[in-house]
């Protein structure tokens, strides 16, 4: 039970929120809506519920070729304003998720500005403008009208009974989930260990129904409203320094591993699941690595010589710019790549005519 005090501290925020909402639902803050289509992806509660990969998987499934931008505030970034990313920024130019898309699907437009009007204002102004924008993490932003809202929801750590920060993990009143045009349950296990793309389609179906059942009665679900449910898939790893790397080190019985994301729990069981993880240091998310950060993990990596060591490949981007990172690291230092799929065929099928 929340005590006096604590329902004391969330009063304020909650009542800000409520006066919010209702000024943008009865039309007294004006929101903007475009002719252009324009998806927001996004969750209501901190920590990971993956964004960037959904992100990823929308821009996979539509093609480069679509016209697809990408409009992101660029999180802890260092530069001002509107920014076009490109593959040679760093991630203090950009931010690391920006440039992460970026490097994935060179083709396509990725923008970082914190106005995000301004940063579509900007985008459809540019000679090649885009036929579609997506919005990176713009769920609480009610200025933009989308043509389609996704709300990520963590299936590991459900919002029943949750309470707003700073008390809870909630960014949100939970009553704003009737604003998406698409639930999507994240980071499903029933499918993490499919080999080749290929899951049971039919036992698999049999599980999501009453899963189905039972999260749209949890969320309060209006019949209208989409429900997908999707599992992350870890490729094979890649070496952080190319250049640099023993990829003997793939073939270690042993490994360890280092991150800095919100939330580690999936990607330390894939490694706990493929290697004897014997050791494990988690900082902050979105952290820039400091000297005393690289100690700590040169360190770690002294301890367990044969080890391989593992990191995430949002946190490669960060890396990659480090000038401080131990030769002996850099032999040993492997990222390894996700992607997230919708489960069952139709259903995909159907989560991306949505979007059209």
């Amino acid at each position: 039970m929340i005590g006096l005090l604590s329902k004391t501290v969330l009063l304020p925020y909650f009542i800000i929120l409520k006066i919010r909402h209702l000024c943008y639902d009865r039309g007294w803050i004006k929101s903007k809506k475009y002719c252009t289509p324009v998806i927001c992806v996004g969750n209501i509660t901190v920590g990971g519920t993956g964004k960037t990969p959904h992100t990823e998987m929308i821009i996979r499934h539509l093609g480069p070729s679509a016209g697809i931008a990408v409009l992101s505030r660029g999180y802890k970034r260092k530069s001002k304003g509107f920014r076009i990313v490109e593959t040679s920024d760093t991630f203090s130019e950009s931010g690391d998720e920006p440039l992460q898309i970026k490097q994935k699907f060179p083709q396509i437009t990725v923008a970082v500005c914190k106005d995000r009007i301004e940063g579509v204002d900007r985008l459809l102004a540019m000679e090649r403008k885009p036929d579609i924008i997506l919005l990176d993490d713009a769920f609480q932003y009610r200025k933009i009208v989308p043509s389609h809202s996704i709300l990520l929801i963590d299936s590991g750590r459900s919002i029943k009974g949750d309470n707003l920060l700073p008390i809870g993990r909630l960014r949100d009143l939970p009553c704003q989930i009737r604003r998406a045009d698409s639930v999507v349950i994240t980071k499903c296990s029933m499918a993490v260990e499919y080999e080749n793309g290929i899951i049971d389609e039919a036992a698999t179906g049999k599980v999501l129904q009453s899963e189905r059942e039972r999260w749209r009665k949890s969320l309060g679900l209006r019949k209208e409203q989409g429900l997908y449910f999707s599992s992350i898939v870890y490729k094979r790893p890649v070496a952080v320094f190319e250049n640099e790397a023993d990829n003997r080190y793939l073939y270690s019985r042993a490994a360890i591993c280092f991150s800095a994301i919100a939330n580690d729990r999936l990607f330390k069981n894939h490694i706990a699941a493929e290697y004897n993880l014997l050791d494990s240091i988690r900082f902050a998310d979105h952290k820039s690595f400091s000297r005393s950060d690289m100690k700590l993990i040169s360190g770690m990596s002294a301890k367990y010589p044969l080890a391989v060591v593992f990191t995430t490949e949002k946190d490669c981007k960060r890396l990659a710019s480090c000038s401080f990172v131990d030769d002996e690291v850099k032999r040993r230092l492997f990222y390894i790549p996700v992607e997230t799929e919708i489960l069952i065929e139709k259903e995909r099928k159907a989560f991306f005519d949505a979007l059209k």
